[in-house]
């Protein structure tokens, strides 16, 4: 892996913005060449995620920190465009982890404001086509969470992406959504889960929008939750999001039903302490079922292994819900996670759609990363690389 430090790497970041485009993840996934590398951008070479890759025998926070980094900038600089796998899930998680890997690069920020700007270009109906409801939903989300965990309060940038995120809504509630690439760009409950937390967890925007008269956003974030109490999700993996979104926007779920999630979640824990993304859905209910013969060809189909993605999100669903850090059950996710980081600094996790770039090892090490931090389990990073 050819290295540039984060900081270096992220100051490219603001040059590429000014290049941004809006490409559909499914039509540019079916075009990228299956090249020997899972990110490449000028310097940047991140080579392609194994499950044979060596385990570690102590938790890198640096290494795991640069793939994160790394990982963003190159998908950007070469993409050019908000995804919910890569840079989207950076910027839902990483500001979280100020606290212990100091403030994100503010070139990342930039760049989504660039894509926020280019998008509030483009026409609604044009909006709600191909991934770009879950491109600004992502963006939306990462904005919000810039605000909570960095800047500590809301952004007017932010409160455009929520009301440009919401202009596009469905009548139902939802936003329209391809099901091409589970996990992420799967299903249109996916997108309303994570709607629903960047409105929540953007300060203050809620209670804001309560006491305005704007009363079509009013009823545009009651239609959100309406869609969320009634509609039934198609698997647990979605009910997982469920939770999650509850954890932040706390009126969806009756008390019984939350524990009842929270149960359902704690039963696909497996002996070794993990979670596996496979044990929550059948082949045929990921998206429009378009994966299902992939996934029951692979070899460990009947007895999928843990990973990193769903070990990681089960944690910090699990820990926003209630449970301590100090649950044994929760415990014995950490010590998955700390037996189980590779060489690179990934958490392996297997595609659910190719078996060429993985990029869900993204967020199976960014959520490991969360995770360990919200159970007191994440080494210190060396002063200097702060």
């Amino acid at each position: 892996m050819k290295l540039l430090t984060p900081f270096l790497c992220l100051q490219r970041i603001s040059f590429f913005a000014v290049l941004f485009s809006i490409v559909p993840g499914c039509l540019l996934s079916g075009i990228l060449r299956a090249d020997d590398h899972q990110y490449k951008f000028e310097q940047i070479t991140i080579p392609k995620a194994s499950a044979d890759e060596p385990k570690r025998a102590d938790i890198s926070v640096e290494l795991a920190q640069q793939y994160l980094e790394q990982g963003s900038v190159a998908w950007s600089g070469e993409k050019k465009c908000v995804s919910c796998h890569t840079n989207g899930t950076y910027m839902v998680t990483r500001p979280a982890l100020s606290q212990s890997l100091g403030k994100p690069p503010e070139a990342t920020r930039e760049f989504f404001l660039t894509a926020l700007t280019k998008l509030q270009e483009e026409k609604h109906e044009r909006l709600k086509q191909a991934t770009r409801p879950a491109q600004l939903i992502y963006l939306a989300a990462g904005l919000a969470e810039w605000d909570a965990h960095v800047s500590g309060s809301l952004a007017q940038e932010t409160e455009t992406a929520l009301e440009l995120m919401f202009a596009i809504q469905s009548e139902n509630g939802t936003w329209g959504s391809l099901d091409c690439w589970p996990p992420f760009e799967s299903d249109a409950y996916h997108e309303a889960t994570v709607a629903a937390m960047a409105a929540a967890t953007a300060p203050g925007w809620l209670q804001k929008v309560a006491a305005s008269e704007n009363g079509p956003l009013k009823e545009s974030v009651e239609r959100l939750k309406s869609y969320l109490r009634t509609e039934n999700p198609a698997h647990d993996y979605s009910r997982t999001l469920l939770l999650w979104a509850n954890s932040r926007m706390t009126d969806l779920l009756p008390v019984e039903k939350k524990q009842e999630l929270v149960d359902r979640l704690l039963a696909h824990q497996r002996a070794d302490g993990g979670w596996s993304i496979r044990s929550f859905a059948a082949p045929e209910t990921w998206g429009g079922g378009n994966r299902a013969e992939k996934l029951k060809a692979e070899p460990e189909f009947a007895d999928p292994p843990s990973d990193g993605h769903m070990t990681g999100l089960s944690i910090i669903v699990l820990r926003e819900s209630g449970l301590e850090a100090k649950d044994e059950r929760l415990a014995k996710g950490i010590v998955w996670l700390q037996k189980n980081q590779q060489e690179s600094g990934r958490w392996w996790t297997r595609s659910l759609n190719t078996d060429s770039w993985h990029y869900i090892t993204y967020s199976g090490t960014a959520y490991p990363l969360l995770a360990l931090q919200m159970c007191d389990s994440l080494p210190k990073l060396a002063v200097a690389e702060r």
